[in-house]
C-alpha cells in the first residue's frame, strides 16, 4: 500500500523529471536519477512558517523534496488558526516553525524537516550558504531585505565582472496581502534582487503627529500614539522592536488607555501588530496560490525541467482572476547584488577607522559593525566572547589584516540607515588599498 501510495504522489512529478521538453533548462538530464538527487542532495531552506509558509512546506514535501529546514520566531496565537491550516487550538502558545515542520512530516513520509525558533539574524551568515536555494514566506519589507542582503554576499564576480555561477544563492520570494499576491524568483547577479527593486513596495502609511498626540479618531491612531510618541516618553532612549512580544504587549496596553480616554473602540493585539508592522489580512486561498506557483519555480531551478519565471508574477483576485509577469531589469549599480561598494584606504588605516568610515559612507551608513575576510572573523560585535577574540584586531592595519592583498572583497554586516529606520543587512565591498601595486584584477578572488 505504501508502494502505491509513493507512487501516486509521484506521478505527475515524474512527467517533468523523467523525461525531456522543449522548454527544458540547457543542464536538464532527466531521469530516476534527478529525482532522485533531489530527494537525498537538495537542501532548502523555508523562511517563514506563517499562513505562506505552511503552504510552502507542505507543497515542497509533495514536490519531492526530502531535506527542508524551517526558520520562524514566532509562537501560533488563536488569531493564526483561520488560515494558517497546520495549527490547532492546542498549538497556541507554541513555536510556529517546530509545529508546522512536526505536522508535514506527519503527513508525508520520508520528509524531514528541521525547524529553527529564532530570528533570522540569529543565524550566522554561513548558515544560509549550506543550503541549494531559499524561499521566503515572510510579511515584512525588513526581513526579506535582510536575506537578500545575506544571500548576495555569497555572490562573487570575475575579473570582467560577470557573476560565477557556483556562487549564485537562488531565492523564490512569495508574498500576499488580502486578494494579491506575488511570487518572484531572484538569482543575484543575474535578474533583479530585491534591493533593485526596492521601489515596488508601496511606503507605509503615516499619520501627522499633530494628530495622533491632539485629536485621535480611530483605533489606528491610539496604536500609532503609544508607538511613535508614549514609547519614547517612557524608554528614552530605548529602541522599539516589534518583533519582542514584551514590546508589542505594552503598546497595546498603552493604545487601549489611550483608546478609552477618547471614547474609541476596536483596539485589539491583533489590530496592534498589523498597524506597527504594517501588516495586511492574508486570506487561505491567496496564500495556497502564491505557494503552488514559488514551489513550482522551486523545482524548476533546481532541476531545470523547465525555463523559469522571468522574473515576477503578479496575483489579483480581488475582481475576478488576473495575473501577470513581468519582466524587470537587474541594476548594475545596485550596492547589494553588484559587484560591491568601491573603498578606497589608505594602507596604514586600521581596522577600526576602517569600521568608523563604514558609518559615514553615503551608500552605507552602517553601524555596530562586525567584519569578515575570506571566511575569517576580523571584528563582531557579538556575541561577547567572539568580541573579546577578535578586539585585538581593531588597532592592527587592515592592510595587514588582509595579509597584504592590494585590492580585494571584504564583507560587512550591521545596521544601516538613519535615526530609528535602521535595519541588519550584510554588504560586500571591494576594498583597494591605495599606491600598492595590483597584479591580480580578480576583484572576487577572495570572496
Amino acid at each position: 500500500m505504501a508502494d502505491s501510495t509513493s507512487q501516486s504522489r509521484s506521478r505527475d512529478l515524474d512527467k517533468l523529471l523523467l523525461r525531456p521538453g522543449n522548454l527544458v533548462g540547457s543542464t536538464f538530464e532527466p531521469g530516476t536519477q534527478l529525482r532522485e538527487d533531489i530527494k537525498e542532495i537538495v537542501r532548502v531552506l523555508v523562511i517563514g512558517a506563517g499562513g505562506l509558509g505552511c503552504e510552502l512546506l507542505k507543497d515542497l514535501a509533495f514536490s519531492g523534496f526530502r531535506n527542508l529546514e524551517v526558520i520562524d520566531m514566532d509562537r501560533i496565537e488563536v488569531t493564526n488558526l483561520n488560515r494558517q491550516f497546520l495549527f490547532r487550538l492546542g498549538d497556541v502558545g507554541k513555536p510556529k516553525a517546530e509545529v508546522a515542520a512536526k505536522r508535514v512530516m506527519e503527513r508525508v513520509s520520508g520528509v524531514d524537516i528541521k525547524p529553527h525558533f529564532c530570528r533570522i539574524e540569529d543565524k550566522p551568515i554561513s548558515f544560509y550558504n549550506d543550503f541549494s536555494i531559499i524561499v521566503l514566506g515572510l510579511d515584512s519589507v525588513e526581513a526579506r531585505s535582510y536575506i537578500n542582503s545575506v544571500a548576495c554576499s555569497f555572490l562573487e564576480y570575475d575579473s570582467d565582472d560577470n557573476p560565477r555561477e557556483e556562487t549564485i544563492k537562488p531565492m523564490v520570494d512569495g508574498g500576499t496581502e488580502g486578494f494579491k499576491g506575488h511570487a518572484r524568483i531572484i538569482m543575484p547577479g543575474v535578474t533583479p534582487c530585491f534591493e533593485c527593486t526596492i521601489w515596488l513596495f508601496p511606503p507605509q502609511v503615516k499619520f501627522p503627529l499633530c494628530t495622533l498626540a491632539e485629536t485621535p479618531r480611530t483605533a489606528a491612531h491610539c496604536i500609532e500614539y503609544a508607538h511613535l510618541i508614549k514609547w519614547d516618553e517612557v524608554h528614552s532612549g530605548k529602541t522599539f522592536d516589534p518583533d519582542y512580544p514584551e514590546h508589542m504587549q505594552w503598546v497595546y496596553s498603552e493604545a487601549v488607555k489611550r483608546a478609552e480616554l477618547f471614547g474609541i473602540p476596536g483596539v485589539t493585539y491583533s489590530l496592534t501588530q498589523g498597524v506597527v508592522k504594517n501588516i495586511i489580512p492574508a486570506i487561505a486561498s491567496t496564500n495556497a496560490i502564491i505557494s503552488a506557483v514559488c514551489s513550482l519555480e522551486t523545482l524548476k531551478i533546481v532541476s531545470g525541467c523547465s525555463k523559469t519565471l522571468t522574473n515576477y508574477l503578479t496575483y489579483n483576485g480581488v475582481e475576478g482572476l488576473h495575473t501577470k509577469v513581468t519582466e524587470f531589469v537587474r541594476d548594475k549599480d545596485c550596492i547589494v547584488c553588484g559587484p560591491g561598494v568601491l573603498i578606497e584606504l589608505e594602507v596604514s588605516i586600521t581596522l577600526k577607522k576602517f569600521i568608523d568610515l563604514l558609518e559615514d559612507h553615503p551608500k552605507l551608513l552602517l553601524t555596530r559593525v562586525s567584519v569578515t575576510y575570506r571566511g575569517d572573523n576580523l571584528y563582531m560585535q557579538a556575541p561577547p566572547v567572539l568580541e573579546e577574540m577578535t578586539r585585538s584586531n581593531l588597532d592592527l592595519p587592515l592592510f595587514e589584516l588582509m595579509s597584504k592583498t592590494p585590492t580585494d572583497i571584504v564583507h560587512v554586516t550591521g545596521a544601516a540607515g538613519k535615526g530609528d529606520k535602521k535595519q541588519s543587512c550584510s554588504r560586500k565591498l571591494r576594498v583597494v588599498f591605495k599606491g600598492v601595486g595590483v597584479t591580480d584584477m580578480d576583484m572576487a578572488g577572495g570572496a
